[in-house]
């Protein structure tokens, strides 16, 4: 695991503040359910997987000290409250309703019997996570070459997974099967997850790294520097169009372009066999300030409009194929990702 980026400690919850990286590696510690919905709100913690182990956690947390009805009653307030915090990645939705589950199956436990099974269920998905992106990441390394530049697109590693990440998870396995793997990493405006996250944690282990701005991509791509692009997801739809971080479609777009594979790597809680197209995900609008301000300083004139929507959808006729933690799926995807998910 190159960082840990959460964790359940001493009954509360351990994540690294990744709004202060790379300046300063900060810890935060939580021990209730409504600070857990902030720090995922406010971008404490980020990336679809992770945000769904700190949801879980954050269930656990806010029954501690119940049963039964009232169990019950406090979980769908517990619910409401996270959910609402991001509303385009559904591993959060997928980790809560996981959590339900649990929790009806044992209604009939005392107060501490119930908080330890939600508990162990809350780090259950945690350890999941983990294996989910070695598996993920062996199977993905099998597509690249030797050697090989992977250009990313935000961050896919370490700190939006519990484990190794799922777009750095394949280049990681990639790197420890003794294959030659270096990263082009795009900055990705307006939150510079690429430039911020992904450089800081591919130097720390010490995987070659650079890092361009994101109207960089199309030169790079075109001048042969590129043999594959492999991004994340926060939510992959039935017939394979995904959404990742905003900038994304543009990325497939000139990839396609310029003949070069589009690979995205996504966990199967992050692959919605409920909704149809790209056109069913939520795309969560986030704060003008991300645009108008840079490093506390404001950057645009005065009362200037802002649109500013965190995701976009890329369509399935972009991908190349979608990289599991139970195989590779290929097109047609409405026939692979059912197949898998099975």
């Amino acid at each position: 695991m190159a960082v840990k980026t959460i964790e359940w400690r001493n009954d509360s919850v351990h994540m690294i503040d990744q709004r202060l990286l790379p300046a300063r590696e900060v810890v935060r510690h939580y021990r209730d359910y409504r600070a857990v919905a902030e720090a995922i709100r406010t971008m404490v913690i980020r990336g679809a997987p992770a945000i769904g182990v700190a949801a879980a956690m954050g269930v656990a947390l806010g029954i501690r000290g119940m049963k039964g009805d009232r169990a019950q009653k406090r979980f769908a307030v517990v619910a409401r409250t996270l959910i609402a915090t991001r509303p385009t990645a559904v591993n959060l939705k997928w980790a809560v309703d996981r959590m339900h589950r649990v929790l009806e199956e044992n209604l009939a436990l005392d107060a501490m019997q119930l908080f330890r099974r939600m508990r162990a269920e809350a780090i259950a998905i945690y350890e999941e996570d983990l294996a989910v992106n070695r598996a993920l990441g062996k199977h993905g390394a099998a597509l690249l070459n030797s050697p090989s530049a992977v250009l990313t697109h935000c961050n896919a590693g370490a700190l939006a997974t519990a484990g190794s990440g799922t777009a750095l998870g394949v280049v990681r396995a990639a790197r420890d099967a003794g294959k030659d793997v270096r990263v082009y990493a795009d900055e990705t405006r307006p939150f510079l997850q690429g430039s911020r996250l992904t450089a800081w944690e591919l130097r720390r282990d010490r995987i070659p790294v650079v890092v361009i701005a994101d109207n960089m991509a199309a030169t790079v791509l075109r001048n042969g520097k590129i043999d594959c692009v492999i991004v994340g997801t926060d939510r992959t739809a039935a017939n394979g169009d995904v959404a990742n971080k905003i900038g994304t479609y543009p990325l497939a777009v000139m990839a396609r372009r310029h003949d070069v594979p589009f690979y995205v790597a996504a966990p199967l809680s992050s692959v919605d066999l409920g909704c149809r197209s790209g056109d069913d995900i939520p795309i969560e609008e986030r704060s003008p300030k991300e645009l108008t301000e840079f490093a506390g300083r404001q950057v645009t004139p005065n009362g200037v409009a802002v649109f500013n929507p965190a995701f976009d959808v890329t369509p399935a006729e972009l991908v190349s194929a979608i990289i599991t933690e139970r195989g590779v799926a290929y097109p047609p995807f409405s026939e692979s990702l059912p197949n898998l998910k099975r």
